[in-house]
């Protein structure tokens, strides 16, 4: 297989281990709860469930010029002025998994959105494979119609708690690769954490770029994080994108020269998910404590 989506969807079939699932999870369809059926095999007892206790958190609605986008948002409850971190969920769209993220962020300080972003196409739950899920909704989902989602996403925040002067983005899988390319879309950013995103591949009209030919307009500097035992990202691909990240540091892109990457060793594909048997939990933990470090320390 060699087209974009072909090589996401290898990564995550392999991204499992001999470990059988004790129990399965349940799954539901609507935004935010339950787990996508094409992210089958579950495994219930490594799945953290973050409390919503001191929490506004639950599905809203984006305009983006006259269409409804739904979104999982989670703040803390009473605040405003909050910084913004938009969380791209994987090819299974908005479930438990990335609303439980939102929750996360939110318990340390943030307003946290994740919009669904593949909503137009179709929906990514409904599926109970990952390669038709790709060929029939994810592969039909132009990269310009993505980043005037985030745009108005962020404006939304800026009107209901958030400043959008101080926001963040942050990816998994598929949102891995649109968190670099978000970084290099809106000069307003301040920081990405890409979780196993593709940087590199075929283009056509609806990924015209990737992340190695947008290194140079890189506006937000981004924490890459990946997985040496990754087969579908190999760490020839992540050498790559440093060092076209290195060429545009060279030219003055501020951004490009202080974007960093963790290469977790025997990590595969999908280790921050929780859910899903290619977890790890070492390489998870620390890769999420980079991550509020990183937002911390430039939102």
């Amino acid at each position: 297989m060699h087209t974009n989506w072909s090589q996401d969807t290898q990564a995550l079939l392999n991204s499992k281990d001999d470990s059988a699932p004790t129990r399965r999870l349940a799954l539901q369809t609507a935004l935010g709860l339950g787990y996508a059926a094409a992210a089958m095999p579950l495994i219930a007892q490594t799945a953290i469930q973050t409390s919503g206790e001191g929490l506004i958190e639950g599905e809203v609605t984006i305009d983006v010029n006259g269409f409804k986008v739904p979104a999982y948002r989670s703040a803390p409850k009473g605040k405003t002025n909050l910084p913004v971190v938009l969380v791209i969920s994987e090819i299974f769209g908005v479930h438990e998994y990335i609303a439980d993220v939102t929750r996360r962020f939110a318990k340390a300080g943030y307003l946290a959105i994740a919009p669904e972003l593949f909503f137009r196409q179709g929906d990514p739950s409904m599926y109970g494979e990952i390669a038709k899920l790709q060929a029939e909704i994810i592969s039909k989902v132009p990269d310009a119609q993505v980043m005037a989602d985030l745009d108005a996403t962020l404006r939304w925040a800026s009107k209901n708690g958030g400043n959008a002067s101080r926001a963040a983005i942050t990816g998994f899988c598929w949102g891995g690769r649109i968190t670099w390319l978000y970084a290099a879309h809106n000069p307003k950013l301040k920081a990405g954490v890409a979780w196993y995103g593709r940087m590199e591949g075929q283009t056509n009209a609806n990924n015209p770029k990737h992340a190695v030919d947008l290194a140079a307009s890189l506006k937000a500097p981004v924490l890459g994080l990946y997985g040496s035992a990754d087969t579908g990202i190999p760490v020839t691909s992540v050498n790559n994108l440093k060092e076209a990240l290195a060429q545009a540091a060279t030219k003055g892109n501020k951004a490009a020269k202080a974007s960093e990457f963790v290469l977790y060793p025997d990590a595969p594909h999908a280790f921050h998910a929780d859910y899903r048997p290619s977890y790890r939990a070492g390489p998870a933990t620390d890769g999420w404590n980079r991550a509020l470090t990183w937002f911390k320390q430039r939102v």
